[in-house]
């Protein structure tokens, strides 16, 4: 399938990956609609600070993913579903798992009755890494067992188990994306690198973080949606899930020592206890397997993790001052 002038609807479009997304298939030639939770402000997340030259090229679909109808509506008339729209903070899933299902689960069921009565010729469901809980073995390819170690992955696993079923039970042309770590600008703070960077630009000469053991397999935003696309014209990928992954891991200690020498050498790194997670629910380690990908689409990421950092962070340094950033305060 060539996605070039196809309709394509995005949820999740105001979110961090979303964003990237519409920016990227705007420029590749399709007609965007893009799904964002309404708000009374009219705010459309970071859609709101992409170029002009591509939010005039967007139609804006304010609704709530958890209600049928809004979604019905959305759906109208498209081709392609790119399905983003999620919570998916872990700590704040601990405080408050039933949004999560709300959410990731019936949400992600909307989505899929609504293209099993239409004429959606592919609907493309976002994983998550979380999904395989710590890894058994490394690299981790799509057949590694689930374990849902947060209320969170435990959504994302019920979520991508229903797309498999519609898969299976109605032969919706479905595609399960499974990002890894992606990273980039106008990633949340609560995430790992822009805590480190938020800190490290604010001038903090101590560097407050969770565990330090973990691993993780860091994909650069740009490459994850250039895998998100990929799949979406791969016909050989509906029925599949496919990891988007580097097959190569760092540890947080790692990453924030690398970060620390590229921002602020003098800096120095503090465990702190806020940020721990519960023993059971923290994953160990995350180092995914890319060959299915690779051999369905032959991507690659085009970044190496020193590249990607020092985009990062020079977007960072520009946007610092947003609101969305505050370097002494523990994101949830």
């Amino acid at each position: 399938m060539n996605l070039s002038g196809k309709k394509v609807l995005v949820t999740g479009a105001g979110g961090f990956i979303g964003s990237h997304l519409v920016e990227a298939l705007v420029h590749y030639g399709c007609k965007v609609r893009a799904f964002v939770r309404y708000n009374a402000l009219g705010l459309r997340g970071w859609l709101d600070r992409c170029a002009p030259e591509v939010q005039k090229r967007v139609e804006i679909w304010a609704g709530d993913i958890r209600d049928f109808s809004s979604v019905r509506k959305a759906m109208e008339a498209q081709q392609v579903v790119f399905h983003l729209a999620a919570l998916i903070s872990i700590p704040h899933s601990y405080r408050d798992p039933e949004s999560f299902v709300q959410t990731n689960v019936v949400g992600t069921l909307n989505v899929l009755q609504v293209a099993k009565d239409s004429e959606v010729e592919r609907v493309l469901i976002t994983s998550t890494s979380e999904v395989y809980g710590t890894a058994q073995y490394v690299p981790i390819d799509e057949q590694h067992p689930r374990q849902p170690q947060s209320p969170y992955s435990a959504t994302k696993i019920a979520a991508d188990s229903l797309a498999e079923s519609f898969y299976r039970s109605y032969d919706l042309p479905v595609v399960i994306v499974r990002p890894f770590n992606t990273y980039g600008p106008r990633q949340s703070a609560r995430a790992v690198i822009p805590t480190i960077i938020t800190q490290l630009l604010s001038g903090m000469q101590t560097i407050r973080l969770g565990a330090l053991f973990p691993t993780r397999d860091l994909v650069f935003v740009e490459d994850t949606v250039q895998g998100f696309i990929r799949l979406a014209e791969a016909d050989e990928a509906v029925g599949k899930d496919v990891n988007i992954a580097t097959g190569q891991e760092i540890s947080i200690e790692k990453l924030a020592h690398l970060l620390i020498q590229m921002i602020n050498p003098e800096a120095h790194i503090e465990v702190d206890s806020e940020r721990l997670r519960p023993q059971k629910s923290e994953v160990a380690r995350l180092c995914g397997d890319p060959g299915l990908l690779r051999q369905l689409t032959g991507w690659s990421p085009e970044h190496t993790l020193q590249e990607g950092l020092s985009k990062t962070i020079k977007w960072f340094k520009e946007n610092q001052h947003l609101p969305f950033y505050r370097a002494e305060e523990y994101v949830v």
